[in-house]
């Protein structure tokens, strides 16, 4: 595609790309990803650490949270000048959270585990706001020193591990200014209750602040519709 950096250019070559559209505070947006997840599968790093390639799927948490994000900024109004406040995603994927925040009027850094996800998310968001976001490759395992504090912290669907709750918590409490808040989306995962358990122990306080059912796509076998519940929960310094 021209007019992009060359590193996020070269995805053309690499992948084999698919776009899938999604509506998020009311406008369309089309996010590039690879055609199918499976095919990004490692053995070798299956084994090394039983990493997944989770980030290459448009997960439903994270257009509810994209959603929202937008949506509460719609109801703040036009963004105020000067300095804008700064946001930090924890499991970028796509970057479908990253650039609803950007477009929220959010200094963003998206982080993941993945190069390539980092690559997508950065695309995806020059492509539909015209500037690129800081990203970073960041294991919750081997936090990083210099991370920094920020306004709002976003994290959608990352729970799916048990060992994910003391992570994902001590990630947003490190990274969080005083006055500063976390968005958290979830389906009902397996670490949420250990996660909301470790957040309270570093001294957040967790509300929930939107709640919504999705059908789920496709639909089953049998031709019903199941359903997930998501929840947006917002957590601050008690």
């Amino acid at each position: 595609m021209s007019g992009l950096p060359p590193e996020l250019a070269a995805l053309d070559d690499r992948f084999v790309l698919a776009t899938v559209e999604v509506v998020v505070g009311g406008r369309t947006v089309n996010l590039e990803k690879p055609r199918n997840a499976d095919d990004l599968i490692s053995e070798a790093d299956f084994v090394r650490d039983e990493r997944l390639p989770y980030w290459a799927d448009l997960w439903p948490a994270s257009v509810v949270l994209a959603d929202y994000v937008l949506r509460e900024r719609a109801l703040l109004g036009a963004v105020p000048d000067g300095p804008r406040p700064t946001a930090l995603e924890l499991g970028c994927g796509l970057g479908l959270v990253t650039l609803a925040a950007q477009r929220a009027g959010y200094d963003v850094t998206a982080t993941d585990y993945y190069d390539d996800a980092l690559r997508f998310a950065a695309r995806n968001t020059l492509r539909h706001t015209g500037e690129r976001p800081a990203v970073r490759l960041v294991d919750w395992r081997a936090l990083p020193d210099d991370l920094g504090m920020f306004d709002l912290v976003l994290a959608a669907d990352v729970l799916y591990e048990r060992a994910y709750a003391a992570f994902v918590a001590e990630a947003i409490a490190r990274a969080l200014t005083p006055t500063g808040r976390a968005l958290v989306a979830d389906q009902g995962r397996v670490a949420l209750e250990d996660f909301l358990t470790e957040a309270q122990a570093r001294g957040l306080a967790a509300q929930v602040v939107h709640r919504e059912r999705r059908a789920v796509v496709p639909a089953a076998p049998d031709g019903s519709t199941p359903h997930h519940v998501l929840t947006i929960y917002e957590l601050r310094r008690a």
